[in-house]
Protein backbone atom coordinates (compact mmCIF):
# COMPACT_ATOMS: atom_id res chain seq x y z
CA UNK A 1 0.00 0.00 0.00
CA UNK A 2 2.45 2.78 0.74
CA UNK A 3 4.69 1.65 -2.50
CA UNK A 4 1.32 2.33 -4.50
CA UNK A 5 0.72 5.59 -2.73
CA UNK A 6 4.71 6.18 -2.77
CA UNK A 7 4.71 5.80 -6.23
CA UNK A 8 1.46 7.58 -7.00
CA UNK A 9 3.20 10.73 -5.68
CA UNK A 10 6.47 10.13 -7.71
CA UNK A 11 4.02 10.27 -11.20
CA UNK A 12 1.95 13.54 -10.04
CA UNK A 13 5.62 15.24 -9.11
CA UNK A 14 7.01 13.94 -12.37
CA UNK A 15 3.63 14.76 -14.76
CA UNK A 16 3.82 18.50 -12.97
CA UNK A 17 7.40 18.98 -13.88
CA UNK A 18 7.22 18.14 -17.50
CA UNK A 19 4.11 20.05 -17.83
CA UNK A 20 5.61 23.27 -16.30
CA UNK A 21 8.85 22.88 -18.78
CA UNK A 22 6.32 22.08 -21.81
CA UNK A 23 4.74 25.57 -20.53
CA UNK A 24 7.67 27.44 -20.49
CA UNK A 25 9.53 25.93 -23.72
CA UNK A 26 6.29 27.35 -25.64
CA UNK A 27 6.18 30.57 -23.99
CA UNK A 28 9.47 31.33 -24.60
CA UNK A 29 9.64 30.36 -28.31
CA UNK A 30 6.79 32.35 -28.72
CA UNK A 31 8.56 35.63 -28.23
CA UNK A 32 11.78 34.62 -29.38
CA UNK A 33 14.05 37.28 -30.53
CA UNK A 34 14.90 36.77 -34.41
CA UNK A 35 16.98 39.82 -35.40
CA UNK A 36 18.25 42.69 -33.01
CA UNK A 37 20.18 45.86 -33.80
CA UNK A 38 21.36 48.44 -31.62
CA UNK A 39 18.06 49.08 -29.71
CA UNK A 40 15.43 47.20 -32.16
CA UNK A 41 14.86 43.70 -32.67
CA UNK A 42 12.01 41.44 -34.22
CA UNK A 43 10.00 38.97 -32.10
CA UNK A 44 6.47 36.45 -32.97
CA UNK A 45 4.19 37.06 -30.37
CA UNK A 46 1.57 34.21 -31.48
CA UNK A 47 1.65 34.55 -35.10
CA UNK A 48 2.21 38.31 -35.37
CA UNK A 49 5.73 39.47 -35.91
CA UNK A 50 6.85 42.42 -34.72
CA UNK A 51 9.65 45.17 -34.58
CA UNK A 52 10.58 46.16 -31.22
CA UNK A 53 11.84 49.24 -30.39
CA UNK A 54 13.61 49.87 -27.00
CA UNK A 55 13.80 53.48 -26.10
CA UNK A 56 15.21 55.30 -22.94
CA UNK A 57 13.85 53.91 -19.85
CA UNK A 58 12.82 50.36 -20.97
CA UNK A 59 9.69 51.67 -22.48
CA UNK A 60 9.18 49.75 -25.73
CA UNK A 61 7.17 50.63 -28.39
CA UNK A 62 6.31 48.17 -31.62
CA UNK A 63 5.35 47.63 -35.17
CA UNK A 64 3.25 45.24 -36.33
CA UNK A 65 5.60 43.74 -39.44
CA UNK A 66 3.22 40.98 -40.80
CA UNK A 67 0.16 38.69 -39.54
CA UNK A 68 0.99 35.13 -39.92
CA UNK A 69 -0.78 31.86 -40.51
CA UNK A 70 -0.55 29.61 -37.69
CA UNK A 71 2.82 27.25 -37.29
CA UNK A 72 4.41 29.51 -40.05
CA UNK A 73 7.68 31.34 -39.00
CA UNK A 74 10.08 34.01 -40.84
CA UNK A 75 13.18 32.49 -41.89
CA UNK A 76 16.90 34.06 -41.94
CA UNK A 77 15.60 37.46 -40.70
CA UNK A 78 17.70 40.57 -40.47
CA UNK A 79 17.89 44.18 -39.68
CA UNK A 80 19.90 46.90 -41.66
CA UNK A 81 19.68 50.26 -40.36
CA UNK A 82 20.62 53.15 -42.97
CA UNK A 83 20.41 56.59 -43.52
CA UNK A 84 18.40 58.70 -46.42
CA UNK A 85 17.65 62.45 -46.28
CA UNK A 86 18.95 63.15 -42.79
CA UNK A 87 16.27 60.40 -41.49
CA UNK A 88 17.65 56.82 -39.64
CA UNK A 89 15.42 54.03 -41.08
CA UNK A 90 15.72 50.64 -41.27
CA UNK A 91 15.40 47.55 -43.43
CA UNK A 92 13.81 44.20 -42.16
CA UNK A 93 14.26 41.24 -44.54
CA UNK A 94 13.34 37.54 -43.97
CA UNK A 95 12.40 34.68 -46.18
CA UNK A 96 9.16 32.68 -46.19
CA UNK A 97 8.98 29.24 -47.71
CA UNK A 98 5.71 27.17 -49.28
CA UNK A 99 5.72 24.33 -50.98
CA UNK A 100 2.53 22.84 -52.73
CA UNK A 101 2.46 19.30 -54.91
CA UNK A 102 0.45 17.16 -56.47
CA UNK A 103 1.25 13.69 -58.15
CA UNK A 104 2.68 15.41 -61.35
CA UNK A 105 3.88 18.49 -60.33
CA UNK A 106 5.63 20.06 -57.47
CA UNK A 107 6.69 24.22 -56.60
CA UNK A 108 9.08 24.98 -54.04
CA UNK A 109 8.88 28.69 -53.53
CA UNK A 110 10.70 30.95 -51.49
CA UNK A 111 9.69 34.88 -51.11
CA UNK A 112 12.10 37.72 -49.62
CA UNK A 113 9.97 40.07 -47.99
CA UNK A 114 11.12 43.81 -47.19
CA UNK A 115 10.10 46.02 -44.94
CA UNK A 116 11.73 49.37 -44.21
CA UNK A 117 10.43 51.21 -41.30
CA UNK A 118 10.66 54.76 -39.34
CA UNK A 119 11.16 53.80 -36.28
CA UNK A 120 11.09 57.52 -34.90
CA UNK A 121 7.34 57.86 -36.17
CA UNK A 122 6.88 53.97 -35.79
CA UNK A 123 5.86 53.45 -39.53
CA UNK A 124 6.37 51.24 -42.59
CA UNK A 125 7.40 53.46 -45.52
CA UNK A 126 7.75 50.69 -47.86
CA UNK A 127 7.17 47.14 -48.16
CA UNK A 128 8.34 44.36 -51.14
CA UNK A 129 8.19 41.49 -52.14
CA UNK A 130 9.86 38.92 -54.26
CA UNK A 131 9.39 35.33 -55.19
CA UNK A 132 11.59 32.56 -56.66
CA UNK A 133 9.32 29.07 -57.40
CA UNK A 134 11.24 25.99 -58.26
CA UNK A 135 8.44 24.23 -60.63
CA UNK A 136 9.29 20.41 -60.86
CA UNK A 137 6.94 18.85 -63.42
CA UNK A 138 6.87 14.83 -64.87
CA UNK A 139 5.48 15.31 -68.62
CA UNK A 140 4.75 11.89 -70.35
CA UNK A 141 6.02 11.30 -74.24
CA UNK A 142 3.20 8.98 -75.49
CA UNK A 143 -0.48 8.82 -74.59
CA UNK A 144 0.00 5.45 -72.56
CA UNK A 145 1.55 7.08 -69.85
CA UNK A 146 4.38 4.82 -69.89
CA UNK A 147 7.64 7.15 -70.75
CA UNK A 148 7.94 10.36 -69.10
CA UNK A 149 10.87 13.06 -68.33
CA UNK A 150 11.07 15.44 -65.72
CA UNK A 151 11.29 18.81 -66.33
CA UNK A 152 12.84 21.53 -64.10
CA UNK A 153 11.68 25.36 -64.26
CA UNK A 154 12.42 28.49 -62.05
CA UNK A 155 9.84 31.30 -61.79
CA UNK A 156 10.76 34.63 -61.05
CA UNK A 157 8.12 36.99 -59.62
CA UNK A 158 8.60 40.97 -58.31
CA UNK A 159 11.51 42.72 -57.99
CA UNK A 160 14.51 42.98 -55.80
CA UNK A 161 14.65 45.38 -52.45
CA UNK A 162 18.07 47.36 -53.04
CA UNK A 163 19.04 50.36 -50.54
CA UNK A 164 21.98 52.09 -52.16
CA UNK A 165 25.31 53.82 -50.02
CA UNK A 166 22.83 57.46 -50.47
CA UNK A 167 19.83 55.79 -48.90
CA UNK A 168 18.10 55.35 -51.90
CA UNK A 169 15.99 52.42 -53.06
CA UNK A 170 16.13 49.98 -56.28
CA UNK A 171 13.59 47.99 -56.91
CA UNK A 172 14.84 45.42 -60.11
CA UNK A 173 14.39 42.15 -61.82
CA UNK A 174 15.72 40.68 -65.11
CA UNK A 175 13.95 43.29 -67.46
CA UNK A 176 13.31 46.51 -65.21
CA UNK A 177 14.89 48.50 -62.93
CA UNK A 178 13.21 51.38 -60.81
CA UNK A 179 14.62 53.91 -58.48
CA UNK A 180 12.65 55.19 -55.59
CA UNK A 181 13.63 58.15 -53.30
CA UNK A 182 12.92 58.97 -49.40
CA UNK A 183 10.49 61.82 -48.92
CA UNK A 184 10.90 62.76 -45.32
CA UNK A 185 7.78 65.11 -45.09
CA UNK A 186 5.25 62.29 -46.15
CA UNK A 187 7.31 59.27 -44.81
CA UNK A 188 7.09 57.69 -47.73
CA UNK A 189 9.19 56.14 -50.60
CA UNK A 190 8.21 57.56 -54.29
CA UNK A 191 9.63 56.51 -57.23
CA UNK A 192 12.15 58.63 -59.07
CA UNK A 193 11.59 57.57 -62.14
CA UNK A 194 9.44 55.90 -64.58
CA UNK A 195 11.57 52.68 -64.39
CA UNK A 196 13.84 51.98 -66.81
CA UNK A 197 14.12 48.62 -68.89
CA UNK A 198 17.27 46.77 -69.20
CA UNK A 199 19.38 46.14 -72.27
CA UNK A 200 18.98 42.36 -74.06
Amino acid sequence: MNKTILLLALLFCCTAIFSQSNKTSKKSSSSAVFAKSDNVSTKMIKNKFYLFITNKGAKKDTILLKSFEVDKLPLECKIEPFTTKGTTLHKITWLEKKTSQSKLKTEAAVTTVSVICDIASKTKVLSNEQTTTKITEIHFLDDKQTVSETIDRIRNEGFECIVNKDGNVVLKNKAKENKMVYVPADKKFVFASAGTSKKK
